[in-house]
Parts: C-alpha cells; sequence; structure tokens
C-alpha cells in the first residue's frame, strides 16, 4: 500500500474555487483503479493550507491516476490557485500499533 501526502497553499481568495474543484472530483478519484482511501484535510492555524491523504495499492495506480485525463483536468484548474509550489510525497506504513 502506498500513502500519498500532497500539501497545497492556495491565494486566500482562491480557496473557495479549490473546495468547488475538489468537490466536483473527488467521487472519480476515489473511483481510480487502486484507490481505497482518500482525504482532504486543512490546516487548523492556516485556513489556506489543505493536505490530500491518499492510499494507493500500488505506485503504478497511483501513476497511473497521474498520467490520467481527470488528473489533467483537475491539476489544469488547481494550479493557478497555488499561492506557493505544492509538497508531495509518497510514503509505506513500516509499524502500525
Amino acid at each position: 500500500m502506498l500513502i500519498r501526502y500532497v500539501r497545497m497553499t492556495f491565494q486566500k481568495d482562491k480557496v473557495e474555487d479549490f473546495l468547488k474543484i475538489f468537490d466536483e472530483s473527488k467521487e472519480q478519484i476515489r473511483a481510480m483503479e487502486g484507490c481505497r482511501y482518500l482525504e482532504l484535510m486543512r490546516d487548523v492555524n492556516h485556513p489556506a493550507v489543505f493536505m490530500t491523504h491518499s492510499h494507493w495499492l500500488s505506485e503504478d495506480d497511483l501513476n497511473n491516476y497521474r498520467d490520467s485525463a481527470l488528473f489533467k483536468t483537475v491539476w489544469a484548474q488547481t494550479k493557478p490557485l497555488f499561492a506557493d509550489k505544492p509538497l508531495a510525497f509518497s510514503v509505506e506504513s513500516v509499524v502500525v500499533v
């Protein structure tokens, strides 16, 4: 299982635009082959900072999503809303307690 985090900082006046894009695309993302979990989180101290947290069966599944028309469309709509470069990283569980 691959766990993916993407931290995004938006222009303050573009947050609602991003939330609309996410709301309109979340079910399609969840339906992508290999996607087992998708969550959107918001920084409690910085309301224009969000993080997506997703689980993928494999890196290939994540890459297939990233190469999809859905991702390209969503990313093209989202990218102009950023106030800073997004940070993305993939991890795997080592110990679960």
